[in-house]
């Protein structure tokens, strides 16, 4: 009596590559088609309300740390609630039809449902606040939002773009206090200003998984 049907023993050829072919075709299925829109460069969402960065970043000047509030002491850079619009809005424009969600998420105490633009994996760790406490500008991962009239994602933020800049952090730190300055460019001197400024305040970026990974 055998154990198993006879045409089992000719199965052992398709289920190796079976075992092969399943990784690849998982692979190219995750990179080709199911992969999450939030990690493609370009990635610009429809938001529950209208806002320009391009009006209020750009041409208004406004600091991206009056709404993104958490940036310098936490992970997360934080997003605006309905109360922190309105502290502006309640007398600017406040009856603009563009506002009416704003003033209906004010009115009702519930979070508006803004659509996360530039989204990282949740196995991969990121703290705001280490970057931008040592220099890191938010034009550097970001992009030039105060251009933008609908945010997009102008980086891969993939792990080899990450990387790249623990390996070669130079070229992008600049003062601290002008983190926030989207049209801040480095001079001839900002090379040797780089180097003095990372060591004097021990700015070594790790590469070990763990660095991200935790």
């Amino acid at each position: 009596m055998y154990l198993f049907p006879k045409w089992v023993n000719g199965s052992g050829l398709a289920i190796a590559i079976g075992a092969l072919a399943l990784p690849a075709y998982l692979g190219g299925l995750l990179w080709y088609g199911a992969s999450p829109k939030a990690m493609d460069v370009g990635y610009k969402p429809t938001q529950p309300i209208e806002y320009s960065h391009a009006l209020h970043a750009g041409k208004l000047g406004i600091d991206c740390r009056y709404c993104h509030t958490a940036v310098e002491s936490a992970p997360h850079a934080a997003i605006p609630s309905a109360q922190t619009c309105m502290g502006c809005h309640t007398n600017l424009r406040g009856d603009s039809p563009k506002l009416e969600e704003l003033r209906k998420r004010f009115n009702d105490g519930m979070p508006i449902e803004w659509v996360r633009v530039h989204d990282i994996s949740d196995f991969a760790y990121f703290d705001h606040s280490a970057h931008v406490n040592r220099g890191v500008g938010c034009v550097e991962c970001h992009g030039r939002v105060d251009r933008m009239e609908k945010v997009f994602q102008a980086q891969p933020l993939s792990m080899a773009w990450c990387l790249d800049c623990h390996r070669n952090p130079d070229a992008r730190l600049r003062p601290p206090e002008l983190v926030t300055k989207m049209d801040w460019s480095a001079d001839a001197q900002q090379t040797q200003w780089a180097e003095k400024f990372r060591k004097t305040h021990n700015i070594n970026p790790k590469q070990d998984c763990s660095t991200c990974h935790r």
